[in-house]
């Protein structure tokens, strides 16, 4: 593994935009990136094993529920914190970025905005420390797009609720202590429950041979007649609004986490061009490669107005589902087709585990396809922009 030199492209002097505390945050999570992941993140790619150990500097960190109150264990930042600190995790791998992404706008979230204070009490500070870790079962065999399709339910049994059904392409899934789980009710109204490892009938089976996300634990949600605490269930918002509003979350952190990957993709290349002698010059003095290296940091410096403009939308509480759909979508189209043209400038060299760009190529394909797929997210902006609805 190639030490870690990686330095963050400002074209545009966008640090003058943040505050002094948005930059503390950002560079103690890109310090403890350089630090903590880089110099592991490869083999553990290979091996396809997420590593379990960086778990607490995640959360030293603040990377589980940053924006999440201070009485229950957050750190009480802003939107803007919250996605800088998913920039600087996905610079380093997205599969890392997942994990803490899934902890605090699947789990945590939800549990805070719909919960009750005792499930507050109960599971934020413990979901902040790492001591717990969550995951979100949404997604199923046969409902991907159309979550609102699941045939995931729960039985009213008096005393508790019986749960069937299943989920797949769930991240944190294998180690997950709980999983907030979408189901719908004897009515057909969607609902959430915390479903507890251990519960009789609740397995995680572990999703392998992926070519993406290799440092990231994926895996099934199996319920086999689960006995749920009525307790369990989350009370303060119903209907598919409920786990729509997670995903407007962490739609927000992916955004801003893939500007990371293709700073990072960006950053190689450029280093890259500046040392690759070819025909007695650097590669970097020739005109295909300064095109490419020059889109780069334009469409780079859009993305990072885009996304900061978005915070601030965010931190006013004024952002719409589709002006988080854009981001998402122009942000991940940005990074991988950044990662695609880096890998070209890398030759050979651009294939190996010695370079970052083909692991966050990969990763980004699993991305560009997670929390809402390319294609639907371009259908909810002309949805919004037309005011019909062409997905149904």
């Amino acid at each position: 593994m190639r030490p870690d030199l990686f330095q963050a492209p400002d074209y545009y002097n966008l640090d003058e935009l943040l505050t002094d505390e948005h930059k503390m945050v950002r560079d103690a999570a890109r310090e403890w990136v350089k630090r903590e992941v880089s110099p592991i993140i490869e083999d553990y790619a290979q091996k396809a094993e997420f590593p379990k150990q960086i778990i607490k500097g995640l959360a030293d960190i603040g990377a589980f529920g940053p924006y999440i109150p201070e009485e229950y264990g957050g750190a009480g930042l802003d939107q803007i914190s919250y996605g800088l600190i998913m920039q600087e995790i996905e610079r380093g791998d997205s599969g890392v970025r997942s994990t803490a992404s899934v902890q605090s706008s699947l789990v945590m979230y939800p549990i805070w905005k719909y919960g009750t204070e005792e499930q507050r009490v109960k599971y934020l500070p413990k979901l902040a420390s790492g001591e717990f870790m969550g995951c979100f079962g949404l997604t199923e065999p046969d409902h991907g797009s159309n979550p609102g399709g699941m045939i995931t339910n729960f039985k009213d049994k008096g005393d508790h609720y019986l749960l069937n059904g299943a989920k797949m392409w769930i991240s944190n899934a294998p180690f997950a202590d709980i999983a907030v789980v979408w189901a719908k009710d004897e009515a057909g109204r969607i609902h959430g429950l915390i479903v507890e490892r251990g519960m009789e009938g609740f397995t995680t089976p572990e999703t392998h041979n992926k070519w993406s996300l290799r440092a990231s634990a994926t895996g099934e949600l199996i319920f086999d007649n689960v006995k749920v605490p009525k307790e369990n269930l989350l009370p303060n918002k119903s209907g598919l609004g409920a786990p729509l509003g997670c995903l407007d979350s962490a739609r927000y952190g992916i955004a801003w986490g893939a500007i990371g990957a293709a700073m990072d993709c960006y950053d190689t290349a450029l280093r890259y061009s500046q040392e690759r002698i070819q025909f007695d010059k650097p590669i970097g003095a020739t005109q295909l490669q300064q095109k490419k290296l020059a889109e780069m940091i334009t469409e780079i410096t859009k993305a990072q107005l885009l996304t900061w403009r978005l915070g601030v939308l965010r931190n006013e509480g004024k952002a719409t589902t589709a002006q988080i759909s854009m981001a998402k979508r122009n942000n991940v189209d940005m990074a991988l087709t950044i990662a695609r043209d880096a890998r070209q400038m890398l030759g050979g060299m651009g294939i190996t585990g010695e370079y970052s760009i083909m692991r966050h190529m990969m990763n980004l394909e699993s991305v560009v396809t997670y929390e809402g797929t390319h294609d639907i997210h371009l259908l909810i902006t002309g949805m919004d922009v037309t005011g019909f609805a062409a997905f149904k």
